[in-house]
């Protein structure tokens, strides 16, 4: 073994300025190499292909290229930010123009559960059982139009999380806890003062405590303000959910402003389609003395994959080709260190630049440079064109928001440059090309392929703890907690949030670094 250790520096020199010499060495070492330069475009290219055939695999005749879907198949509307919603009610309103308030009290909230699961079709005969969600939400409601996906602004009571003010399907404001009960009743108000809208509750109707504000821009003047009940989908027993149906009784319901003169018209919202939350029954509601009591199913929250069999998001046919194209990268990312061992160059290399760690760190960055522009390149293309391709041959394609978009590409981005970094430390390691190629391949891409042809906990586990975990920034469907779902990977999801499964990756990758850097150190070159 011989020792190194790294000279001082130049008088004057900086440490930076260095790095900065070894970095534009080695950009220039790269780029001068035919074949290092083509491979990673060819693996761009590869990964859009293989994205394209994938797309084009897929027939199911349930949608038209206009988006329209034949019967039996979800609707999925999308909300102001291009996101993916669930939004079926039962309301009881009628329309406001300019400022207003309207307030009211919940006496009681309760609810039935189906004991068929919602992939069985419901009857007339269908039996029940009591009990409510604890997202099943009754409140005021104040939105532009009944139309599903447009912007609201709500206070409610609900099953189990206490009042709260929602808006905009996202956005959620806690209030006073406890369920309502004939003994514990809410009142609750919601005030419009130009496009700011403001949630209150009380105990009494007296004193008034404010959950929430938000702004809505572009409210019109006229807009739909009303009393509603939703209740979502429960899992409590069984495995693909039971539908429920919640039903509330108001009083002294009072709206101060313009509101129109015609009485309080019920309207059922998004229960006619077989979206992700269909109802138990239809929705309705009725006087008793001075009370409404309104019965309403579905939900008004994010969108989950509840219900979706069979369908596809944005990057849903991005993995295949993107492992195609990580094979490329990775092939690249051990000839750029394996090829000096091999040729004997990397003796020249350590002469003129002493400090071992710097040339390594040097490499790191170029080749997880080109790795990260090469895989954002690739996904940008594929990822619009397999969901064109998509909605083309009849398949449904889960919404997904611009900035979800964007997250999987720079996601894909990162997952291609870590796994280059990662896999140049396992060639700096072995020395040799076949050796870290094949390593490359075993560690950071076949635990991918064997989770993608198996099932079970297993996967779970391959998922959480190997670098397929890095695998989580294509999620496009997304997580909610205001919505109760078991989010398992046979129902879409990842077991990891998509930046956490990165972490896996990265750590992986650190790893092996770390062991890299150690061994330049201490061995001859």
């Amino acid at each position: 073994m011989t020792a190194t250790s790294e000279p001082p520096l130049l008088a004057g020199t900086p440490e930076r300025a260095r790095f900065t010499a070894v970095l534009r060495a080695e950009w220039t070492k790269f780029r001068t190499v035919r074949g290092w330069v083509i491979a990673p475009i060819m693996a761009a290219v590869l990964c859009i292909i293989f994205t394209i055939l994938v797309a084009n695999g897929t027939h199911t005749d349930f949608c038209t290229g206009a988006g329209d879907c034949k019967a039996g198949h979800a609707f999925v509307p999308t909300g102001p930010n291009g996101q993916a919603v669930a939004d079926s009610y039962y309301t009881v309103g009628r329309q406001l123009t300019g400022d207003g308030t309207i307030t009211t009290r919940l006496t009681s909230l309760t609810g039935v559960t189906s004991t068929a699961p919602t992939n069985v079709a419901p009857t007339q005969a269908q039996r029940t059982r009591l009990g409510i969600p604890a997202w099943a939400k009754a409140g005021i409601l104040l939105r532009p139009s009944t139309r599903q996906g447009s912007a609201y602004a709500a206070v409610m009571a609900t099953g189990g999380h206490g009042d709260r003010f929602q808006y905009n399907y996202s956005h959620d404001n806690a209030g006073r806890p406890g369920p309502v009960s004939i003994g514990s009743s809410r009142w609750l108000r919601l005030t419009r003062t130009g496009d700011t809208l403001t949630g209150y509750d009380s105990t009494n109707g007296t004193t008034w405590t404010r959950i929430g504000v938000t702004h809505l821009p572009g409210l019109p003047v006229t807009v739909h303000v009303g009393l509603f009940v939703t209740s979502p989908v429960s899992f409590r027993t069984s495995a693909s959910g039971s539908r429920t149906l919640a039903t509330a009784t108001f009083d002294h319901t009072m709206i101060d402003g313009h509101a129109a003169p015609s009485a309080w018209h019920g309207q059922s919202v998004g229960a006619g389609r077989r979206d992700f939350y269909p109802t138990l029954r239809a929705g309705s509601y009725h006087r008793a003395g001075g009370s409404l009591v309104v019965s309403g199913s579905g939900d008004i929250a994010p969108a989950v994959v509840q219900g979706l069999l069979g369908a596809d998001t944005a990057s849903s046919s991005l993995p295949f080709g993107l492992t195609v194209a990580l094979i490329v990268l990775i092939v690249v990312a051990t000839m750029f260190i394996t090829a000096e061992y091999r040729r004997g160059l990397i003796r020249i290399t350590f002469a003129a630049v002493p400090s071992r760690r710097r040339v390594l760190a040097a490499k790191a960055v170029v080749i997880g440079a080109v790795a990260f522009v090469v895989a954002a390149v690739a996904a940008a293309a594929a990822i619009p064109l397999g969901e064109h391709i998509l909605h083309a041959n009849g398949a449904y394609v889960f919404p997904a928001g611009a900035l979800t978009v964007l997250r999987i590409i720079a996601g894909t981005a990162a997952l291609a440059a870590v796994t280059a970094v990662a896999v140049l430390a396992v060639g700096t390691i072995t020395r040799k090309s076949a050796a870290a190629v094949a390593g490359g391949i075993v560690v950071f891409v076949l635990p991918s392929i064997i989770g993608s042809i198996s099932s079970g906990g297993a996967v779970q586990w391959l998922y959480r703890l190997t670098p397929s975990a890095g695998l989580s920034v294509l999620q496009a469907l997304p997580r909610s907690a205001q919505v109760d779902y078991p989010y398992t990977f046979a129902n879409g999801y990842y077991p990891l949030a998509p930046w956490a499964g990165l972490g896996v990756l990265t750590a992986w990758a650190a790893l092996a670094f770390g062991i890299a850097a150690v061994l330049l150190r201490r061995r001859d070159a």
